[in-house]
């Protein structure tokens, strides 16, 4: 079951929301769905918007209003899981099946893979991760780390 957002979340989505609003009537295309979704940190396939546009019975050139999207970012939402998406990731570089990377590995795909970062951003998610350049790392406990919300005071 989706879990229902919070007002500040349902505020930030309608921000979104209206950016691609380009005729302000309160409705977007359903062709900039996708880049709504992912510029809010969805990461839906074309597959999965192509359902969820069939669930609502409308094509590429039809409209969606903000509470049909709300409904299809609920879903969506539902279905991914970033926690268990990277650590199934990290998992498929555990040969020994022991929980561990090791740190210099950790430091290649960060800076490698998807958004690469910088030697110095691993080096500033290391430190606050408390992790030795040399050592290994459970990643379950890193992945837990890296993706707790940031307070929102």
């Amino acid at each position: 079951m989706a879990q229902i957002p919070k007002e500040k979340e349902i505020e930030d989505l309608r921000d979104c929301f209206n950016l691609y609003d380009k005729q302000h009537n309160g409705r977007i295309l359903c062709s900039d769905l996708i880049t709504v979704m992912r510029s809010l940190g969805a990461s839906p396939t074309l597959r999965e918007l192509k359902l969820h546009l069939q669930e609502l019975k409308k094509g590429k050139t039809d409209y969606l209003d903000f509470s049909q999207f709300l409904k299809i970012w609920q879903k969506q939402m539902s279905k991914e899981n970033i926690t268990n998406e990277i650590t199934e990731a990290l998992k498929l570089t555990d040969d020994s099946n022991k929980g561990l990377i090791a740190a210099s590995e950790l430091r290649r795909i960060l800076m490698n893979t998807g958004e690469k970062l910088s030697h110095k951003e691993v080096d500033q998610i290391f430190r606050a991760a408390n992790v030795r350049n040399n050592g290994y790392i459970k990643y379950k406990d890193f992945v837990t780390m890296v993706t707790i919300p940031i307070p929102d005071y």
